[in-house]
């Protein structure tokens, strides 16, 4: 009677490990969903302002394909985080921290994009799956794309 009582106490307490496992994986990616948009719209804007010169809501509304008042509402927020300065009616700009963010976004991009075209996948879909899977990858296995990219290189 002992034993199943024991037995009993390690399934549970092993369906506890895979649950609090399970929860862990699931917070993850929560976080990286909540940092996705800030991320795409800091690293949109350091794009448009090297291509074009500026960054306006007009621009980034047609390359995110969405409108003005979405846009507006991002913008905001990225200002109240300290990511964005912008004026009515003006172009954006980034913050120095903005400046960051979208630096370590775009290096953080080229390294999933170069890993999976060294997989052999074609361009347009490295460079699709790129842009989805840079916000989920964790700091190490970046770390290993690049010694794979590294290892691999002529």
């Amino acid at each position: 009677m002992i034993e199943k009582k024991s037995l009993r106490k390690k399934s549970v307490v092993s369906e506890l490990d895979v649950s609090a496992s399970r929860a862990e994986a699931f917070e993850y990616v929560r976080q990286a969903h909540q940092t996705e948009t800030a991320e795409d719209y800091v690293e949109m804007i350091a794009d448009l302002i090297t291509e074009c010169g500026e960054a306006r809501v007009v621009d980034l509304a047609a390359n995110f394909g969405v409108s003005h008042a979405t846009v507006n509402k991002i913008v905001a927020r990225l200002n109240k985080e300290g990511l964005v300065t912008n004026r009515p009616y003006r172009s954006l700009f980034l913050t120095p921290e903005g400046e960051r963010l979208a630096a370590e976004c775009k290096e953080r991009h080229d390294v999933v994009y170069r890993f999976l075209l060294a997989l052999g996948l074609d361009e347009h879909t490295a460079s699709l799956d790129a842009e989805g899977v840079e916000h989920h990858v964790s700091p190490k296995t970046l770390q290993v794309f690049r010694k794979f990219l590294k290892k691999s290189a002529p």
